[in-house]
């Protein structure tokens, strides 16, 4: 089949790839030009594991391309996915539909003959019904439908996520739509990858409550861990003890700094305005946003107990992206981190394996970046964990504590033993333990 995406952001660039990947002959749109530039020259504008090959391997066997010029890119084909950025819109958090909408009115124009419209992007509900609209309104060929197919891809393991997913959701109107998914997903059928059709508004809205449940359940690991701290008990025990109930599962039960990221922040706000313009409340929800904007904002007070306040401190900081096997910094926990300790008088050193570019522009100007821990461990007061990469946790702490000024290790995400990092020299603060 012929498949044109629009964007090539986080989920558009490994939706199109994989589907090129499947067979299908895919054409990538993106009005920017620099970016197009890029992966024609086979560069990647996002990091995320296994992706720069198989775009490669794709674009060797000429079934991926990529493009400016959308028009050109029409012709013959059966759908056109949409996956271009909803961002939270400033001041109110409702989600901006702006680069939906202007691409949808774009391919209206553009349009000869009728295809599948189909909404990659996350999207509040009814964003579906208005993409019909306009496109009626602008004189999309008759025939023309919508479909909403969500993704549920995590940033460092998106390209297994799209291959062996827990399901594929399609919210659609008319059979047309739905035969012509099944056909584009039949690749997956072996996979036994369950299929569910339901609604347009459905599928917008089951989006939006599967990442609000697992924000919750971060949100709820974290209060645990605030009272473990408080009463004596270890909350790794605690994840572990509820997380054997298969009513419950172990997953997103990870005591930690709070979640951060493209998705869960955006989404949970943009549900609660849905809730709000719809005059249901949504409390459980609106207190996880709460408890996580709390945690985000304690970080560094939690630094600053630990080692007797910030002033001319030197504190070493390890990992900036929201987490692991992606350069992501969007609502990274790192973000009011750093910024809290620099405004209470700390100097900060920091180091990611592949986030420190992308962080610059969002942190202090006065953060010193390095190219390993031993580098930013040297003369620091402290040292914090905030991304969980796996290089970081086989460190050679003794070599990283003989460097080090002050002998503090904050763990926020409790990759190490407290037995391992005294027997470093190390005074261990983990996180609910």
């Amino acid at each position: 089949m012929k498949i044109v995406v629009i964007g090539t952001g986080y989920v558009g660039l490994v939706s199109g790839t994989c589907f090129a990947d499947f067979g299908h002959d895919v054409t990538c749109v993106d009005k920017d030009q620099d970016k197009i530039d890029m992966l024609l020259a086979g560069r990647m504008p996002i990091w995320e594991p296994g992706l720069e090959q198989l775009v490669a391997a794709n674009v060797a066997k000429g079934r991926l391309h990529f493009t400016t010029d959308l028009a050109g890119a029409l012709p013959g084909s059966d759908a056109v996915f949409i996956a271009v950025g909803t961002p939270s819109r400033r001041g109110d958090g409702h989600a901006d539909l702006t680069y939906v909408y202007d691409a949808v009115r774009e391919l209206a124009g553009k349009l000869v003959a009728p295809v599948i419209v189909v909404t990659k992007s996350t999207v509040p509900v009814g964003t579906g019904d208005e993409i019909a609209r306009i496109l009626a309104e602008e004189g999309a060929p008759p025939g023309t439908s919508v479909a909403s197919n969500p993704e549920f891809l995590r940033e460092g393991a998106a390209i297994a996520d799209f291959k062996h997913p827990d399901r594929i959701l399609i919210g659609a109107e008319d059979e047309r739509a739905r035969d012509l998914m099944r056909e584009i997903y039949r690749p997956l059928f072996l996979n036994r990858a369950p299929m569910l059709f339901t609604t347009r508004r459905t599928a917008e809205l089951t989006k939006y409550a599967a990442n609000a449940f697992l924000a919750t359940k971060i949100s709820f690991i974290n209060e645990i861990a605030n009272l473990c701290e408080a009463v004596g008990a270890d909350v790794q025990d605690v994840a572990r003890g509820i997380g054997f109930d298969n009513r419950i599962g172990a997953k997103f039960l990870h005591a930690g700094p709070g979640y951060g990221g493209s998705c869960f922040p955006k989404d949970t706000l943009a549900l609660l305005k849905t809730a709000e313009d719809a005059g249901v409340a949504q409390q459980i929800v609106a207190t996880v946003v709460r408890v996580n904007e709390e945690r985000k904002a304690s970080l560094a007070t939690r630094v600053s107990k630990a080692i007797g306040g910030l002033s001319d401190k030197r504190i070493a900081v390890l990992g900036l992206t929201f987490k692991p096997n992606t350069d992501d910094m969007r609502d990274a926990p790192s973000i009011p981190l750093v910024a809290g300790l620099v405004e209470g008088g700390a100097s900060v050193a920091a180091f990611d394996p592949v986030g420190n570019e992308q962080a610059r522009p969002l942190l202090p100007d006065t953060v010193d970046y390095g190219d390993s821990a031993l580098a930013i461990a040297k003369g620091a007061d402290a040292l914090v964990i905030v991304t969980e990469w796996d290089e970081f946790r086989a460190l050679d702490l003794k070599a990283i504590r003989a460097v080090m000024k002050g002998k503090l290790l904050i763990d926020l995400r409790n990759i190490y033993e407290r037995d391992e990092a005294e027997r470093a020299g190390f005074d261990y603060r983990p996180v609910g333990r």
